[in-house]
């Protein structure tokens, strides 16, 4: 499949994306306003933690209940209706727990260390979980964005072992080259890292050479 055949399939499948603990919420929501953006439809998963983390780093205090977290979200990135389904991590019904339903692609942004070893394990403890160990069986694209500093050899070793299944290892680490002159260019240079492993195209971050 070439990039434009995966970019029309994406219009058609959602993407999962989930979002983890651990710092770096802007991250996470840059890309969903993105995704959103270009019509493209989202599975989102939340875990309690990075619902914390989201309330912490940023103004955007998200309701207790997915219903209200899906309401919000569509609002504030003025998504179209049912472009955007948000997901318990306990909804074990929800497609992206299946095989028989899965996302065209998952990402895990940010990506806590514990989600990381869990899907390396393949324990399926929770909907994320669940989703990437799916993402992973059916062959299709993983991109986990692990934000830690700085990594432990339990951090490594899990890394690889999931980089040899071919899951994609991307940590948030921006380039200067570009000469950012905020912190909204240093967002953008990672998340059009991301829409690259996606085959998404987009112009967030100067090209290398360009």
């Amino acid at each position: 499949m070439n990039q434009t055949d995966t970019t029309n399939a994406y219009n058609h499948n959602p993407l999962a994306l989930a979002i983890t603990g651990a710092s770096g919420a802007a991250y996470a929501l840059r890309l969903l306003e993105v995704l959103l953006g270009q019509r493209r439809p989202v599975d989102l998963m939340i875990s309690a933690p990075g619902q914390i983390v989201i309330n912490m780093e940023t103004d955007l205090k998200l309701p207790g209940q997915t219903s209200g977290i899906q309401r919000v979200l569509t609002e504030q990135f003025g998504a179209d209706p049912d472009q955007l389904r948000v997901f318990g991590r306990e909804e074990w019904t929800a497609p992206v727990a299946s095989g028989s339903s899965p996302p065209q692609a998952m990402v895990v942004c940010p990506c806590t260390t514990g989600t990381l070893a869990g899907i390396a394990a393949g324990t399926s403890s929770n909907l994320i979980e669940r989703a990437a160990d799916v993402t992973i069986k059916e062959g299709r694209k993983l991109v986990l964005v692990p934000r830690e500093a700085p990594f432990s050899a339990i951090h490594l070793e899990n890394m690889l072992k999931l980089a040899r299944l071919g899951v994609v290892i991307l940590p948030p680490n921006p380039g200067f080259y570009q000469n950012p002159s905020c912190v909204a260019d240093l967002v953008d240079f990672v998340v059009a890292r991301i829409l690259d492993q996606l085959g998404i195209e987009n112009s967030l971050s100067p090209r290398w050479g360009a």
